[in-house]
This record gives C-alpha cells, sequence and structure tokens, in this order.
C-alpha cells in the first residue's frame, strides 16, 4: 500500500486512532492499535497483531454490507492495521441488537433465563459517556437531547432510520455467520453523519470486539472478546487462546463474502420483439449479481426447439428459475411448467388492446401446472431472487438492504415535504 499523507490525528479511543487526509478532502485514516479491553478499560492488555486481525475483519465486514447495498462510511482497505472512511461526525450511542438473551441483559432483567429468543429482534441504546459507565438510554432520553451533528439535527426520523437499520444490519450479518454454523447472538454498532452528504451511515467498526458469536449456538465454544472479558487471571496461556479466536474469527469472516450457491435466471422469449421486456428483467437479475441468460422460443411454433433448450438448462446442474415472455396466448410458460421440475415465473409483456383477455393464458392452468405469473419485469427478477435468496445469503442480503433503503428513502421524503409544508 502506498504511503498516505497524514493530517492531523481527530482523535484516539481504546483500540483505534483517526487520522484527517491531506490528499483526500471528507476521508480519514482509521488506524487500529494492538490492545485490547475489557470493562471500560478495568482490563487492558497488549495483543501483537491484535491492530492487524481487526482491520481485517471490519475491513470484511464492511465488505460484505456495502455489496449489499447497506450505506457505510467503509471506502477500502489501506493497509495492514487501517482503512480508509468517510469523515463522520459521530453519534455518541451505541446501538445493540439481540437474538438471544445473555450478559447484562440478563442482569437488567431478572427471571429471563439465558438462550431466550427475541423475535423481533431485541434493540437496546447506550448512551457513549465512560464517566457512567455508559448508561442504557430511551428513546425518550435521546428525542430530548436534540443532538447536532454536522449540522443534522437527530429527531424521530433519525432515530427511526437508525434503529431500522441496525434491524437490518444485525440480520445481514445473521444470516452471513449462519453460512458458517455460527449463532449471532448480539451486537453493537455506531452511527456517523458523514460530512460531505449530511447523511447517517453505519461508521465506527465491527469487529470481534464488537459481538458475539457461538459456534453451533453453543456459548462454551464462544470466539469473540467476551473469552478475554471472562478469564480469571490474563497469562500468556490464556492471551494466546484469546488470540487464536481472534484469528479464527478473521479468517472465518473472509469465507462470508463468498457466494455458496450458484443460481441463474433463463428468460425464454417467444420471439425477438419482447426483448426491450426481457432486457429489463436481465438488468434486474444483475442488480442482484444473479447471471441471465436470454433465449428466443415459441412453444407454438416450435415446441421440439423449447424443449431441447429446456433440457440444456436442467442437464449441467445449476439450480434455474425460468422465466417466460410470450404476447398475446403465452403457451411458452405453461408448456414450459408443465414440463420440468425448476420454477416457471410468466412475465407476459401485456398490451392495452387485448392485454385483460391474452393475460388468462398465464393465469388460469390446467391441473398439475405451478408456474406464477408477476406482471412487472423488475418484479419477476426480484421474485427469481428471492427464490435463490433461501439458499444464497449474498442473494438474499441484497433483497434485505433494499427493503431497508425504500423505507428509509419513504420516511426522508415525507420528512422533507413535512418541511416544505410547514
Amino acid at each position: 500500500a502506498f504511503l498516505l499523507k497524514l493530517g492531523q490525528k481527530l482523535n484516539e479511543g481504546k483500540t483505534k486512532q483517526i487520522f484527517e487526509l491531506a490528499d483526500e478532502p471528507g476521508h480519514v485514516l482509521v488506524q487500529s492499535k494492538d490492545q485490547i479491553t475489557a470493562g471500560n478499560a478495568a482490563r487492558k492488555d497488549q495483543m501483537e497483531g491484535k491492530a492487524a486481525i481487526a482491520n481485517r475483519t471490519t475491513s470484511c465486514v464492511f465488505k460484505l454490507l456495502q455489496e449489499a447495498g447497506i450505506k457505510t462510511a467503509f471506502v477500502r482497505q489501506q493497509s495492514e492495521k487501517a482503512f480508509v472512511a468517510a469523515h463522520c461526525e459521530m453519534i455518541p450511542i451505541e446501538w445493540v441488537c439481540r437474538r438471544v438473551a445473555t450478559g447484562s441483559f440478563l442482569k437488567r432483567n431478572p427471571g429471563v433465563k439465558e438462550g431466550y429468543r427475541f423475535s423481533p429482534l431485541k434493540m437496546e441504546m447506550f448512551f457513549k459517556d465512560d464517566a457512567n459507565n455508559d448508561p442504557q438510554w430511551s428513546e425518550e432520553q435521546l428525542l430530548e437531547t436534540k443532538l447536532s451533528l454536522a449540522g443534522l439535527t437527530i429527531g424521530r426520523c433519525e432515530v427511526d432510520i437508525m434503529n431500522r437499520s441496525t434491524v437490518a444490519i444485525f440480520e445481514i450479518l445473521e444470516r452471513a455467520w449462519a453460512t458458517q454454523n455460527c449463532t449471532l447472538v448480539d451486537m453493537k454498532i455506531e452511527f456517523g453523519v458523514n460530512v460531505s452528504t449530511k447523511e447517517i451511515v453505519l461508521a465506527d467498526v465491527i469487529d470481534n470486539d464488537s459481538w458475539r458469536l457461538w459456534p453451533a449456538g453453543d456459548r462454551s465454544q464462544q470466539k469473540d472478546k467476551q473469552v478475554y472479558r471472562d478469564l480469571k487471571e490474563v497469562t500468556p496461556e490464556a492471551m494466546q487462546m484469546v488470540k487464536r479466536n481472534f484469528e479464527w474469527v478473521s479468517e472465518s469472516v473472509k469465507r462470508l463474502l463468498e457466494p455458496l450457491a450458484s443460481g441463474r435466471v433463463v428468460v425464454l422469449m417467444g420471439s425477438i420483439s419482447d426483448l426491450a421486456h426481457c432486457e429489463k428483467i436481465r438488468k434486474a437479475c444483475g442488480s442482484y449479481g444473479i447471471p441471465c441468460d436470454l433465449r428466443v422460443t415459441s412453444a407454438h411454433k416450435g415446441p421440439d426447439e423449447t424443449l431441447r433448450i429446456k433440457a440444456e438448462y436442467e442437464g449441467d446442474g445449476v439450480p434455474t428459475v425460468f422465466v417466460a415472455v410470450a404476447g398475446r396466448s403465452n403457451g411458452l410458460g405453461p408448456v414450459m411448467s408443465g414440463n420440468t421440475v425448476y420454477p416457471v415465473i410468466n412475465c407476459p409483456p401485456i398490451t392495452p388492446d387485448w392485454g385483460a383477455q391474452d393475460i388468462w393464458s398465464s393465469l388460469r392452468m390446467p391441473s398439475g401446472l405451478g408456474c406464477s405469473t408477476v406482471l412487472s419485469p423488475e418484479a419477476a427478477a426480484q421474485f427469481a431472487a428471492q427464490i435463490f435468496g433461501l439458499s444464497d445469503h449474498l442473494v438474499w442480503s441484497k433483497l434485505r438492504a433494499s427493503m431497508l433503503n425504500t423505507w428509509v428513502s419513504l420516511k426522508q421524503a415525507d420528512k422533507k415535504l413535512q418541511a416544505c409544508s410547514l
């Protein structure tokens, strides 16, 4: 990595330092330290190699979230111990999200047994205030504080966005860790306001200090920083064990970025005049990272060819969703559906003149046919993505982030409109 010109140090915490970047306005360098702490730094130790491990871990986690479509401050991994991020003014709240009750939750809620599962997820907020041991805050306390960061006042809209985002981020990471047979038990994140865009983004870091991770859902195998917190006494042997756990996490987290399943969408069109409609389906598939083939075949005029194309895609073992695009009378979808076990989605290009009549050829099927009909080409691709999302966490994550981003833009449009009409 080429050397960056560091400006002034903006901040230093227990485990990292943050520097201005002279040649990249609006960007900062986040540099990790070889220090591990617990109990508000009541216990702290040097851990050789921790900076590099933490930096690897957080860079992978942010890449995963960014590729899913979550807005984050992360820009790029810069070196072994540092990454570049957008310059943010930090919102001084720790957002905690829990799937399984453990740790401080049990102390604060006597009578709840360890292992209690939260569905929906349990959200908690803690105000960052070391002098008072990061007290738990209510939404009301946060709203009444009327925090202002980079010119943005933290009101109802902003709090709702951060709450929703925390849940989505947890669910995406939970899905990813499940592929490694690991339970994401709980997690702490922080948000900042990007000083250039004034947008709320996931900031700070997400590393092995940020969560509880139980392989096979078994607390006795925990891999996170809790292992260090729980040490009776800190010996060199104990620290080696803690470091091995941290290394295991930083290696496993790389595997979260790898697709485990591969699928494809095959769009069959009855005639080349349907190409524009089909291109919309292909483009939407691309946004989910799903490969998409376009083929021309008519079940009315060349049924032998339709079945040959079908056999070609059934024969190579790649899980496939067929989308049938045929105007007027749709013979293509039903013929495919009656002759393949793979899912078939009808996506007929409806015209104003005969559309109301034509649509029945996609809806009313003989018995034994299970094809679905989705009119919008983008929605047909989305439905195919949802099918693959059942087995592919990367596709699922894109769907989940897209759902969050849609919710956030509605929220922001409403806020803007209210500001105008006041």
